[in-house]
């Protein structure tokens, strides 16, 4: 009887020692929250029990807490880059509307033909650049939607990209640049979405025609398995291109915003092949800004044709 009285006290008393434990646990992890909500910091709640049902708690209320702190950071990064937008925005819409009012005006005071024909001209340039503008604004927030997916079919991507260069034609000779071009002789069958891919072409030379100074070209090729595409341009002396963020939107290198895009041409492009299962990358190499695509080419449209051969054979 003595023993069991004996080991009934050390149990009982081992049972108080550990309830101890917990409420002090629990006390010192109720401080640590309070804190924790009414200042912002980085603490997390600590364990000092030897009891795993206690550290489990912690370790699963910290993880809590550090996805709330992720989402809160989450959210007022968001809120910033929306603020920046809506900056960015403003201005790119705001300079050629305030561009439009004055010609208007200039139109209703002058009376010769020839200034009217000269101001109409320059009121069609802008607007036509005002829509491009808002294009460029529905394309970029189409892509934002996660589930936006685009139609694909069997095209042959070298026709496509061919005759989308060749419509740059006046703006070459306008530039007086004779752009260096390197494209193969035979088809690229790929599986794309053709006015998507014409878009990025689009956007990709655009963007060497407004910053390439001398230089400009592009090369079309198959490479293990793919199509490659590549477009680059000269750089401005003294230029920076912080290559990590050219896809980003709003990126510019002109910081002073001085051009009339948005600065959303190539994320959208960038949207627009990887919806098309390509990669695009960027590069300064040699003082030439170059960027690339990779498309893979379709084995189904490539047998296809080989058996369209085989039979005209």
């Amino acid at each position: 009887m003595i023993i069991w009285a004996i080991i009934s006290t050390v149990i009982a008393i081992t049972l108080l020692i550990a309830l101890a434990h917990y409420r002090s646990q629990i006390k010192k992890n109720c401080q640590q929250l309070e804190v924790m909500q009414s200042h912002t910091t980085n603490q997390r709640l600590t364990a000092e029990v030897p009891y795993k049902e206690i550290n489990e708690m912690v370790s699963r209320m910290n993880d809590i807490c550090n996805k709330y702190q992720e989402e809160k950071i989450a959210i007022e990064r968001n809120e910033n880059n929306l603020k920046e937008a809506i900056a960015n925005l403003s201005h790119d819409i705001r300079t050629p509307l305030t561009s439009l009012d004055g010609y208007v005006q200039l139109l209703v005071m002058t009376d010769s033909q020839e200034e009217k024909e000269h101001y109409l001209q320059i009121i069609s340039n802008r607007i036509s650049s005002l829509k491009e503008l808002l294009e460029e604004l529905f394309t970029y927030t189409k892509m934002q939607d996660q589930s936006y997916e685009l139609s694909v079919v069997p095209m042959d991507g070298r026709q496509c990209i061919c005759e989308t260069v060749l419509s740059f034609y006046e703006d070459f000779e306008t530039r007086g640049l004779t752009p260096e071009v390197t494209f193969c002789e035979e088809d690229l069958p790929i599986v794309a979405n053709e006015v998507a891919l014409c878009r990025v072409v689009q956007n990709l030379v655009k963007n060497a025609l407004v910053h390439g100074q001398k230089r400009l070209g592009m090369t079309l090729e198959k490479q293990d398995g793919n199509l490659h595409f590549t477009c680059f341009n000269d750089k401005k002396p003294g230029e920076v291109i912080e290559v990590d963020q050219i896809f980003d939107r709003f990126y510019k290198g002109d910081k002073a915003r001085t051009s009339t895009s948005t600065g959303l041409g190539l994320a959208i492009a960038k949207g627009l092949i990887e919806r098309m299962n390509g990669t695009i990358t960027a590069e300064v190499k040699d003082e030439l800004f170059v960027i690339e695509f990779l498309l893979p080419l379709s084995e189904k449209a490539v047998s296809e044709k080989e058996r369209n051969v085989e039979k005209d054979h």
